[in-house]
């Protein structure tokens, strides 16, 4: 199961913000030059849509983290079924279909 890591799209045209911002580093007059101050609230908001969809990636490996250490804990310490903090954790990211049971 080697599949390519999805990445987020960009929701802003990088190449025309680009075009924007050496269009008025070359010619500096007040049009090319408010162009692209007009780019800074759609790339804050990229900025800003990019930063949480990092905070719920790091907070969804945290988790699948701690249910591997639990895992491990509870099958050191001998418990009847260690494997059940790892399963609960993974069933939360697992299709309906599969999350009922159905495996």
């Amino acid at each position: 199961m080697t599949s390519t890591p999805k990445a987020p799209h960009p929701t802003l045209d990088e190449e025309a913000v680009r075009h924007h911002l050496r269009t008025a580093l070359d010619r500096r007059t007040p049009l090319a030059i408010w162009t692209a101050v007009a780019d800074i609230p759609v790339l804050l908001a990229e900025v800003e849509r990019l930063a949480s969809l990092l905070t719920w990636a790091r907070t969804e490996f945290a988790n699948l983290l701690a249910a591997a250490y639990a895992t491990l804990a509870a099958e050191r310490d001998g418990e009847a079924d260690p494997l059940s903090y790892l399963r609960d954790e993974v069933s939360a990211h697992a299709p309906d279909s599969l999350a009922d049971g159905d495996r």
